[in-house]
This record gives C-alpha cells, sequence and structure tokens, in this order.
C-alpha cells in the first residue's frame, strides 16, 4: 500500500486522512500531544511537530518517513493575516527542514483568500505578487508542488447557518472537503505536478440561499443586478476532467 504524508491533522487534515485510508497507509502529524492517543486510536501514524516560530517543541530534524512516502500533503496554515512575513518564513524554514529535499510529489493547501475583494470573476492568475509571496517560496523550494486555493471550508457540521454572517447578497466561494479530498486522490493516481488550482465549487448561490436551504426555507429565485466576486474552477474541471460530487453550496448539508 503507498504512503501519504499530511502534515497537520486539524479540521481539513483529518478529514482528508479519514476519506483517504482505504487507499493509503496514512502518517500525519500534530501540535497537540494530547491529540497523539487519539489520532493513533484512529489506525493513523503520528508524531508531534509544531512549526510556529513562538513554539519550544518546533522540529529541527527531519521527518524519518518521508523519504518512503509517495506524496506529502501540507495543510498546515500560513495566514500573513495573523502573522507577520518575519515569523511565517522562519515557520516555513523548519517545514523546509523538516521534510529536506522531497523530491516526490507534495500539496499545499493555500486560499483563495489571495484573491483581491472586487466583484470579478478570479483566475489562477489574478493574483499580487505580495499575495502569493508563501506560494512563491514553496514553489522555489520545492517545484514540483501543487498549490490548491481552497475556497470556504464547508461540510459535515460546518455549514453557513452556524456562523454569523453579513451581506447576505455576496455569493459564496465554497468547497466541501469530500471534494478536496476526491481531487488530492486523482492527481496522486495521475501523477500530476506542478499546477496551481482553485478549488472551488462551479455554483456560487448567494449567502442567503445557502442559509435558507439549510434551514429548510424556501425562497423565491432572487436576481443580483450588481457584478460579483467569483473564484473559478474552470482550470481544474477542464484539465482533470473533474465532476465535482459536490458542485451547489446549497446542499452541502445533505
Amino acid at each position: 500500500m503507498r504512503k501519504i504524508g499530511i502534515i497537520g491533522f486539524g479540521w481539513l487534515g483529518s478529514r482528508i486522512a479519514q476519506d483517504i485510508k482505504e487507499n493509503f497507509e496514512i502518517y500525519t502529524t500534530t501540535r497537540s500531544q494530547e491529540k497523539l492517543q487519539q489520532i493513533e486510536s484512529e489506525g493513523f501514524y503520528v508524531e508531534l511537530a509544531v512549526f510556529d516560530d513562538a513554539e519550544k517543541n518546533s522540529p529541527g530534524r527531519c521527518w524519518s518517513i518521508a523519504p518512503e512516502l509517495d506524496a506529502i500533503i501540507i495543510t498546515v496554515p500560513f495566514s500573513e493575516r495573523r502573522a507577520s512575513r518575519q515569523s511565517l518564513q522562519l515557520k516555513l524554514s523548519k517545514l523546509f527542514s523538516f521534510i529536506e529535499n522531497y523530491k516526490k510529489q507534495i500539496f499545499f493547501t493555500s486560499s483563495t483568500s489571495i484573491y483581491p475583494d472586487e466583484p470579478r470573476t478570479f483566475t489562477e492568475e489574478m493574483v499580487l505578487p505580495q499575495n502569493v509571496f508563501i506560494e512563491n517560496l514553496m514553489r522555489k523550494a520545492f517545484p514540483q508542488i501543487n498549490i490548491l486555493r481552497l475556497g470556504g471550508l464547508m461540510g459535515d457540521s460546518r455549514l453557513l447557518k452556524n456562523f454569523n454572517i453579513s451581506d447576505l447578497d455576496a455569493v459564496v466561494n465554497h468547497i466541501h472537503f469530500k471534494d478536496i479530498s476526491t481531487i488530492i486522490q486523482l492527481m496522486i493516481e495521475r501523477e500530476v505536478h506542478s499546477k496551481i488550482y482553485n478549488v472551488v465549487a462551479p455554483l456560487h448561490p448567494a449567502k442567503r440561499e445557502v442559509i435558507a436551504a439549510q434551514n429548510n426555507i424556501s425562497l423565491k429565485e432572487i436576481q443580483y443586478d450588481k457584478k460579483q466576486r467569483i473564484i473559478s474552477s474552470e482550470k481544474l474541471i477542464s484539465e482533470l476532467d473533474f465532476t465535482f460530487e459536490h458542485p451547489d453550496p446549497k446542499y452541502f448539508h445533505i
């Protein structure tokens, strides 16, 4: 059985692990000492690894299993909104040391938040250089890396109706975690390298439509006059010939 490494066993990493465990032997990391036993009980190999610059337990070592892994999925967040560039660079250097000169397939889960908050349709090329600082460092270190720019993460109990929402007429750019797992598996099988994809459900209902559907409330068809901010996944759909299992965020709860 092929071996997959998942760096970061948070909300997304744990779900990817569960979704692909039938086809792969999973090795993962957590920053929480308390979670080690729980993760092991779920059938995964796990070790403690903390990359934050403020943490004394940050790894200064390489991941011993890395050379045996067929692919590595990095789900550790690198948000420039929450940390300075200096601290992010230090965090990255620790991550790079952890997997050293890994030459096989790598995935990095980036975010569609890199695109400006403007009313237009964004494709993968429509980015400002300063907004892809982390992505560029990743690509420089690992030219083979696949960058997956994820929309708003949804699925299970993580539904829009459970959040405090403003601007209800704005459309959503969401993605169900199941489709993320499927896309990664497909790219592993096809040995895809060095790609950048927007990973967003192809339909973009308004927030009020999504919340109404999740609360089982019927709405009349809504017409919108103003242009909206839409993240396009057409490149992914075309190049991978991919069909989303969950194309419409209104029905992520079903």
